[in-house]
């Protein structure tokens, strides 16, 4: 891979871990507002809900996470 292709990849790369940090601190927002959800709540679709969200979201991060790990593999050939 040519200089100018490496320089355009690193980009991608700072650009997807930007993005994995932003879906971090939306799923531990989600998280915290459901273990600050008042006990009458949490049996409720709402808090199921949450909980699938906030699961949802650190997958997303961990498999983003995955694939940052992957291009800089590739990066370092």
């Amino acid at each position: 891979m040519n200089k100018a292709r490496r320089k355009w990849l690193q980009t991608v790369i700072d650009q997807l871990e930007a993005q994995k940090m932003e879906i971090d601190s939306i799923q531990e927002e989600e998280q915290e507002a459901l273990d600050n959800l008042p006990d009458n709540l949490n049996c409720t679709d709402m808090a199921a809900n949450m909980e699938e969200n906030a699961d949802g979201l650190g997958d997303a991060a961990s498999d983003l996470e995955d694939i940052i790990s992957n291009l800089q593999e590739i990066l370092e050939r």
